[in-house]
């Protein structure tokens, strides 16, 4: 976007309307970020969203909210959040204009007005996350911070038979990081419905050197996911019994799960409404 452009931009933005909520659909690579949430010191997906919305828009913006909180170095192919305001720019200049400003590890996907109503992270209906493996006996530089690297063969049929016992509603406080449950009544989600989560499908392909295991859910807790992998990666290696399984999440004891897998491995692929 030249500098005319942008100016024009700020000029359009100026006229004052009624109240807009606007939707984006963003990409990033988490690699160089310290986690979606803005947090002092550290530079975060949000800060940085925020920071690209208040030079487009001449003044100070944030965002109402986001459809969740990826953490350190965790990436998102679709990572939905929504803001509200008077001005009158387009749908795609606004998504010109913060692809502008943006860094090369974020990029608005979409942009479009949504109604008043629309919230992006209470209207979620299910999310799905993604998590790759590398699993070579040799390392692949190019896919290093996309990957958990892990040289030793993985018993794909034992994963996949473990992966059936976490399709269904059930307590996953085995599989949540134990901070998670302090936190006050209506402070977050995890207050809201406790531990329970609903897991709609568990499916772990492989292509050449590559392992995917992806994982939808009505929601997720706080490294629900990657204690998820850690524990199939142990029943992958014959530490841990497909059957196994039903009993740790039964126990409610995180001790009881498999180790928590890397944060680079993890990505944010769909959100749906």
């Amino acid at each position: 976007m030249g500098k005319k452009t942008l100016k024009a931009s700020r000029i359009i933005s100026r006229k004052k309307s009624s109240v807009r909520n606007i939707k984006l659909t963003l990409e990033y690579d988490g690699s160089s970020f310290y986690g979606f949430q803005r947090q002092p010191h550290f530079p975060t997906v949000q800060e940085t969203l925020e920071q690209a919305l208040s030079k487009l828009f001449n003044s100070r913006m944030k965002i109402k909210a986001a459809s969740g909180r990826t953490d350190a170095g965790v990436h998102a192919e679709n990572q939905i959040v929504n803001f509200y305001t008077r001005s009158l720019l387009a749908a795609e200049k606004i998504q010109r204009g913060l692809n502008h400003y943006l860094p090369a590890s974020v990029v608005v996907k979409k942009t479009e007005a949504v109604p008043l109503s629309f919230h992006a992270r209470y209207d979620v209906r299910s999310k799905v996350y993604e998590y790759r493996i590398w699993n070579s006996i040799h390392r692949s530089p190019l896919s290093a911070n996309q990957t958990w690297h892990i040289p030793v063969a993985l018993d794909l049929k034992a994963m996949r038979s473990a992966a059936g016992y976490f399709v269904g509603t059930h307590d996953f406080r085995s599989f949540c990081v134990k901070t998670s449950l302090t936190f006050k009544k209506g402070s977050g989600d995890i207050c809201q419905r406790g531990t329970v989560r609903t897991v709609r499908s568990v499916e772990i392909t492989k292509r050449e050197e590559m392992i995917r295991i992806r994982v939808e859910a009505n929601g997720f807790l706080h490294h629900m996911v990657r204690n998820i992998v850690g524990t199939l990666v142990e029943v992958g290696q014959g530490k841990i019994g497909p059957k196994d399984v039903r009993g740790i999440l039964l126990a409610k004891d995180r001790t009881r799960a498999g180790r928590n897998a890397p944060a680079c491995g993890l990505r944010l692929l769909n959100v749906s409404y």
